[in-house]
């Protein structure tokens, strides 16, 4: 299939937080985010080299997960022909809105797991001022310690990852780099790019029989090192680390897996310079008897990896 690059790049994800203030306080103080604004019952947050207002908005709720996934159109006319894709799919459609503090008109639609997705193109461009103005004229704001670099991707859950894919082959022109194939026949897990990173949302099979579930939101660093110091600063504040750090098979990331106060999964990762430039690049299948090998350099897959998202179930 010929590439679709209607759109540019992942923006935003919407997460949903029971326990607002502690959140909020991991977010900037020990994970690293910038506040670039409080409204209502959302933060808008961003890390250093975030273009654009917010890459993280998170709301207060009566539960956690994911409220929304934002991504950038390309262009005006990119954005016209994803409205017009997505409209003639069969998707729900959920219709135009507003925008928010971070950007302009945005059309919303959903997949068939309840994940709400949106995409816009016009946006707020973040423009550091006194402290948080950058030394460096092409970084977007000023950064301390081990913060996050920029926004890089986000992993949800369904039950049948195959119908997922279609869904974004269909509605974002998104291509599949690499996928797990169980023995049952069954897609295990896909992983999805709409540019030349590697991943920018992955989708992994949920067994809990919930809908719309979270398994984490993923910020990238620019060295391996930076991943390291955070594992110490995590423990220091007494967050809970699940996994790593380690180097997943798959993908090849560097990562460190933590809860937040709320419950909600984020991950620290470093991909190194890797980027799919093939313009004939062929989906890397990893199979059961890969994956029971573990991550990169052996580390067993934890069970609360497969058993673990946001918002919980009775299971």
């Amino acid at each position: 299939m010929e590439p679709i690059y209607d759109i540019a790049h992942l923006g935003h994800v919407e997460v949903y937080t029971d326990r607002f203030d502690d959140s909020l306080d991991f977010f900037t103080r020990v994970y690293g985010l910038k506040l670039s604004a409080l409204d209502g019952d959302s933060a808008y947050l961003r890390a250093w080299d975030d273009y654009e207002f917010h890459s993280l908005k998170l709301t207060r709720h009566h539960t956690t997960g994911v409220g929304h996934i934002g991504y950038r159109a390309a262009s005006p006319a990119a954005l016209a022909r994803r409205v017009a894709a997505i409209e003639a799919s069969g998707y729900t459609v959920l219709g135009w809105t507003d925008g928010d503090r971070g950007h302009g008109r945005a059309f919303r639609f959903e997949d068939p797991f309840g994940h709400v997705f949106e995409i816009y193109h016009e946006t707020v461009k973040f423009r550091g001022q006194g402290a948080d103005a950058p030394v460096l004229k092409n970084t977007a704001s000023a950064f301390t310690g081990a913060a996050p670099r920029r926004l890089d991707h986000l992993n949800l859950l369904a039950s049948d990852v195959s119908e997922f894919r279609r869904f974004m082959e269909t509605c974002l022109g998104s291509r599949v780099t690499e996928y797990i194939q169980l023995d049952n026949g069954r897609i295990g897990g896909a992983w999805f790019t709409i540019n030349n990173k590697t991943y920018d949302l992955a989708c992994t099979e949920d067994h809990s029989g919930g809908t719309a579930r979270l398994h984490h939101v993923t910020y990238a660093t620019d060295q391996r090192e930076d991943i390291l110091r955070a594992a110490d600063i995590f423990l220091q504040n007494g967050v809970h680390i699940e996994t790593g750090p380690h180097k997943h098979a798959i993908q090849g990331t560097f990562f460190l897996y933590v809860w937040e106060p709320a419950g909600n999964r984020v991950e620290l990762a470093n991909a190194g310079a890797r980027l799919i430039l093939d313009p004939d690049w062929q989906p890397v299948c990893w199979t059961e008897a890969d994956r029971k090998k573990g991550q990169a350099w052996g580390l067993k897959t934890i069970d609360t990896f497969h058993t673990h998202g946001t918002p919980p179930t009775a299971r």
